[in-house]
């Protein structure tokens, strides 16, 4: 199941659909749209099996910054700023996802054996505070 995260905006409540899940992980029509934000395609995954609706390969971090960041939780922060930087001139791809998240689940598939410290937790927590900036 995708897990929900709510807010407030007025006297509304808006749900975000917004999940991420290693792409080595079986598809799940919770899923939604899914999404491969990784640059490089993950070893061993057939495309077929993968169900990946897009490959967002360019909004991934950069070679240069997933090379420093190696997955060490202690550069964390230090990466989610650089990434989040990097992120910020990514305007059409950002706003792909938003579309899609408009309209459905969306899932951001990666392939790090890494569950708490990839791309593709920064990039929900970026997406998710464009959302909430919005509403």
């Amino acid at each position: 199941m995708v897990p929900c995260y709510w807010h407030e905006a007025g006297a509304k409540r808006e749900k975000m659909r917004l999940a991420t899940k290693r792409i080595y992980d079986l598809p799940a029509k919770e899923d939604g749209f899914r999404i491969l934000v990784d640059r490089l395609w993950p070893r061993g995954i057939k495309k077929e099996r993968a169900a990946v609706a897009e490959w967002l390969k360019d909004i991934a971090p950069s070679d240069a910054l997933r090379k420093w960041f190696s997955h060490d939780p202690g550069k964390w922060p230090e990466f989610r700023r650089r990434y989040f930087e990097e992120l910020e001139n990514k305007d059409e791809m950002i706003d792909l996802i938003l579309d899609k998240e408009r309209h459905g689940a969306v899932t951001f598939l990666y392939g790090a054996k890494e569950e708490k410290f990839n791309n593709a937790v920064a990039l929900k927590e970026y997406i998710e505070a464009k959302l909430k900036k919005a509403k």
